[in-house]
């Protein structure tokens, strides 16, 4: 059998190399290999239309609006999918491939897939990186025309798919349960850390504007992230509590990231925290590497019950313990390396905040345990053979 060896990755809601998950595939690929196109957005920092990094083809392309509402996503969406086919044309000409490589969120992409699958013979593969009906929901909080337009594009998504790879087994089970896949076509690539990338530097006080202790949080500032409930209960500690001896540190962006600013100075909070937006890598280190301790407030629902959060991994990597609340894919990622408070309860989660605040024992034997884990279980390397035999199967088909 001749070897299909010429992949092209389409991913639309992260520019690369940003996306830490999908570049480190990516890499992975072209060291065993591989020729690899990606398509992805722009973004701040990543502007240019074309680059080769590391021997991998790079096409961005410009995303007109930022989606607000329903309709305005699908809008984005649309779009999305109209430069992504229109580089998908030109790759197919500069460089060729055999196998699409498709990244959620959106659920869209199959189209892409189909029309080469249909006309070209090549094989799709379908990168399942959220559970789109569930984040719908969780965005908008109802079941209508829009909802039941994800579930089919969730459907047609898996049916068109020669190979799906799952980024744990919450999602494997919806893979074969609901999108009717064969158990033996889909494949658990979990988002372990590179710990060449995540690794400790030494702390900075400055981070800490003069407070004894520092909490950390690196994601994304969305509605569904219960960044909201975070500082409401950052303020019934300052203000209720009378404890001022911690400084919160909030690093990342995204559209409530103004929002939460105002949030916090209406809270009259702002002297406890401090929002960076997006940081390079090595500010983004120093700051955790500073943190006594990383939370994930994460709402609890049935997306982010479902879901492996990427920062997980990063934080226990660092060493870090957690707070987070009690869900399925975060107790199994990061075990005894964090508290588990009861879900959507603020107080519970700024309890478990001051308890491991006033325990530096237990601090320091949960990120002992969570360096250990990511280390024996979570880690890159891990996955490695997971997507290549993904890859394998793939091109059996």
């Amino acid at each position: 059998m001749k070897k299909k060896n010429r992949v092209l990755i389409i991913v639309e809601n992260l520019p690369l190399p940003f996306d830490r998950r999908v570049w480190q595939e990516a890499t992975t690929l072209r060291k065993n290999g591989y020729q690899v196109a990606i398509i992805c957005p722009k973004g701040r920092g990543y502007s240019e239309e074309y680059e080769l990094l590391e021997g991998i083809h790079i096409y961005r392309h410009p995303l007109p609006l930022e989606a607000e509402g329903a309709l305005g996503y699908l809008l984005e969406y649309s779009s999305a999918l109209y430069f992504e086919f229109m580089l998908s044309l030109k790759i197919l000409a500069r460089h060729g491939f055999d196998i699409i490589h498709a990244c959620n969120p959106p659920d869209d992409i199959f189209l892409i897939g189909w029309f080469y699958k249909f006309f070209f013979g090549k094989r799709f593969l379908f990168d399942h990186h959220d559970i789109n009906p569930e984040l719908y929901i969780a965005k908008f909080g109802k079941k209508d025309r829009f909802y039941r337009l994800m579930l089919l594009w969730e459907r047609l998504t898996f049916k068109t798919a020669d190979i799906s790879i799952a980024t744990n087994d919450s999602y494997r089970k919806i893979a074969i349960q609901r999108g009717g896949m064969k158990p033996e076509d889909v494949f658990v690539v979990r988002s372990g850390p590179d710990l060449k990338r995540v690794k400790k530097v030494p702390p900075h006080p400055k981070w800490k504007k003069g407070r004894k202790f520092l909490v950390g949080y690196v994601g994304v500032m969305g509605a569904q992230e219960g960044l909201d409930m975070l500082l409401n209960g950052i303020a019934w500690l300052v203000h209720d509590l009378k404890r001022h001896d911690t400084h919160f540190l909030l690093i990342g962006g995204g559209t409530e990231l103004e929002a939460l600013k105002e949030l916090a100075n209406q809270l009259k909070i702002d002297p406890f925290v401090t929002f960076t937006g997006r940081v390079p890598d090595g500010l983004l280190m120093e700051a955790l590497g500073t943190a006594d301790i990383c939370v994930n407030p994460d709402i609890v629902n049935d997306m982010n019950d479902k879901s492996t959060m990427n920062k997980i991994m990063e934080y226990m990597g660092l060493g870090k313990p957690i707070v987070q609340f009690e869900m399925t894919e975060g107790r199994f990622s990061a075990g005894e390396a964090s508290l588990y408070a009861r879900p959507n309860d603020v107080q519970s989660f700024m309890e478990k905040i001051q308890h491991l605040l006033d325990d530096p024992a237990l601090r320091e034997k949960m990120g002992a345990f969570g360096i250990e884990r990511v280390k024996n279980n979570l880690e890159w390397r891990h996955e490695i053979p997971k997507l290549l035999a993904a890859y394998e199967a793939v091109q059996r088909k």
